[in-house]
Protein backbone atom coordinates (compact mmCIF):
# COMPACT_ATOMS: atom_id res chain seq x y z
CA UNK A 1 0.00 0.00 0.00
CA UNK A 2 2.70 2.58 0.78
CA UNK A 3 4.54 2.33 -2.64
CA UNK A 4 1.50 2.08 -4.37
CA UNK A 5 0.01 5.29 -2.51
CA UNK A 6 3.54 7.30 -1.62
CA UNK A 7 1.84 7.61 1.93
CA UNK A 8 3.87 5.83 4.99
CA UNK A 9 1.03 3.51 6.95
CA UNK A 10 0.98 4.58 10.70
CA UNK A 11 -2.01 2.92 11.82
CA UNK A 12 -4.84 0.91 10.38
CA UNK A 13 -8.39 1.45 11.11
CA UNK A 14 -10.04 -1.35 10.51
CA UNK A 15 -13.88 -2.49 10.03
CA UNK A 16 -16.18 -5.41 9.19
CA UNK A 17 -17.07 -8.29 11.15
CA UNK A 18 -13.37 -9.77 11.51
CA UNK A 19 -12.41 -6.89 13.80
CA UNK A 20 -14.04 -8.86 16.88
CA UNK A 21 -11.41 -11.76 15.58
CA UNK A 22 -8.69 -9.99 18.36
CA UNK A 23 -5.79 -12.46 17.50
CA UNK A 24 -6.77 -11.53 13.45
CA UNK A 25 -6.08 -7.74 15.06
CA UNK A 26 -2.88 -8.88 16.50
CA UNK A 27 -1.76 -10.61 13.85
CA UNK A 28 -2.50 -7.37 11.51
CA UNK A 29 -0.26 -5.07 14.20
CA UNK A 30 2.24 -7.64 14.38
CA UNK A 31 2.88 -8.19 10.65
CA UNK A 32 2.47 -4.35 9.18
CA UNK A 33 4.34 -3.02 12.28
CA UNK A 34 1.72 -0.17 12.66
CA UNK A 35 -1.11 0.05 15.84
CA UNK A 36 -4.84 -1.68 14.60
CA UNK A 37 -7.46 0.76 15.32
CA UNK A 38 -11.04 -0.78 16.02
CA UNK A 39 -13.77 1.97 16.25
CA UNK A 40 -16.90 1.29 18.50
CA UNK A 41 -18.95 1.20 15.32
CA UNK A 42 -17.62 -1.90 13.25
CA UNK A 43 -19.88 -1.54 10.59
CA UNK A 44 -18.72 1.78 9.25
CA UNK A 45 -18.81 0.71 5.40
CA UNK A 46 -22.69 1.23 6.11
CA UNK A 47 -22.37 4.42 8.34
CA UNK A 48 -20.14 5.90 5.96
CA UNK A 49 -23.00 5.42 2.69
CA UNK A 50 -25.01 6.81 6.01
CA UNK A 51 -22.94 9.94 6.36
CA UNK A 52 -22.68 11.14 2.67
CA UNK A 53 -26.59 10.76 2.54
CA UNK A 54 -26.73 13.00 5.77
CA UNK A 55 -24.26 15.31 3.87
CA UNK A 56 -25.75 15.64 0.96
CA UNK A 57 -29.30 16.37 2.12
CA UNK A 58 -27.69 19.03 5.03
CA UNK A 59 -28.06 16.99 8.10
CA UNK A 60 -24.69 17.53 8.47
CA UNK A 61 -22.93 20.37 8.35
CA UNK A 62 -19.37 19.70 6.68
CA UNK A 63 -16.70 16.25 7.45
CA UNK A 64 -15.75 17.61 10.55
CA UNK A 65 -19.32 17.00 11.99
CA UNK A 66 -18.31 13.27 10.87
CA UNK A 67 -14.96 13.02 12.17
CA UNK A 68 -16.21 14.20 15.28
CA UNK A 69 -18.09 10.97 15.64
CA UNK A 70 -15.54 8.57 15.14
CA UNK A 71 -14.64 7.12 18.55
CA UNK A 72 -11.90 4.44 19.03
CA UNK A 73 -13.22 1.03 20.72
CA UNK A 74 -9.75 -0.79 20.83
CA UNK A 75 -6.11 -0.08 19.75
CA UNK A 76 -3.74 -3.33 19.08
CA UNK A 77 0.33 -2.19 19.52
CA UNK A 78 2.47 -4.35 17.61
CA UNK A 79 4.37 -6.47 19.57
CA UNK A 80 6.35 -9.06 17.04
CA UNK A 81 10.20 -8.36 16.60
CA UNK A 82 11.61 -7.41 13.55
CA UNK A 83 13.38 -10.75 12.35
CA UNK A 84 9.83 -12.45 13.32
CA UNK A 85 7.96 -10.71 10.96
CA UNK A 86 10.22 -10.60 8.09
CA UNK A 87 10.73 -14.67 8.82
CA UNK A 88 6.59 -14.68 8.45
CA UNK A 89 7.06 -12.58 5.35
CA UNK A 90 9.19 -14.67 3.58
CA UNK A 91 7.08 -17.74 4.26
CA UNK A 92 3.40 -15.77 3.23
CA UNK A 93 5.65 -14.93 0.08
CA UNK A 94 6.64 -18.62 -0.41
CA UNK A 95 3.37 -19.84 0.15
CA UNK A 96 1.74 -17.31 -2.40
CA UNK A 97 4.13 -18.40 -4.63
CA UNK A 98 3.37 -21.88 -4.68
CA UNK A 99 -0.66 -21.29 -5.25
CA UNK A 100 -0.20 -19.08 -8.22
CA UNK A 101 -1.28 -20.72 -10.98
CA UNK A 102 -2.93 -23.73 -8.60
CA UNK A 103 -5.88 -24.23 -10.93
CA UNK A 104 -5.83 -24.54 -14.34
CA UNK A 105 -7.32 -22.37 -16.60
CA UNK A 106 -9.26 -24.94 -18.70
CA UNK A 107 -11.02 -25.82 -15.42
CA UNK A 108 -12.62 -22.75 -14.32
Amino acid sequence: MEQDSGVKLTALKVDGGMVHNETLMQFQADILGVPVVRPVVAETTALGAAYAAGLAVGYWSDPDDLRRNWQVDRTWQPAMGDSSRAALYRGWKKAVGRAMHWVDERES
